[in-house]
């Protein structure tokens, strides 16, 4: 089957997968900057480097805890797989604290959805 042809005016073509599975690369300069001095200029290549490492990165981890996930049958990857997958995969220096921030990131989230619940009832 033949390719349609571009509508008129528009020059880009769809992205590709490796496209859709990367990072907007203004966040990645934002989260770059955070960890620089004010002054401190980065260049467009080296965010899109580190964009790309990040990106493959996360695949990486999210391909094993999809793996878990699929063989006890479930189709829902949760922080406890990506946690899993980093400590199989040798991140385990991460571990405890990724496993103490889920924690916490869950008692905000819950006291928070129980304090909206009480003013929407």
């Amino acid at each position: 089957m033949a390719a349609m042809p571009a509508a008129a005016g528009s020059h880009r073509s769809p992205p590709s997968k490796a496209a859709e599975r990367s990072l907007p690369v203004a966040n990645v300069g934002r989260i770059m900057k955070k960890a620089l001095p004010p002054n401190a200029k980065i260049g467009k290549d080296t965010k899109d480097v580190v964009r790309e490492c990040a990106s493959e990165f996360l695949c990486f981890i999210t391909s094993k805890a999809s793996e878990k996930c699929q063989m006890e049958k479930r189709k829902t990857i949760t922080g406890e797989d990506l946690i899993w997958a980093m400590d199989i995969l040798g991140f385990d220096d991460y571990v405890d604290p990724l496993k103490a921030y889920l924690t916490k990131y869950r008692e905000v989230n819950s006291s928070y959805c129980s304090y909206q619940a009480k003013f929407l009832l």
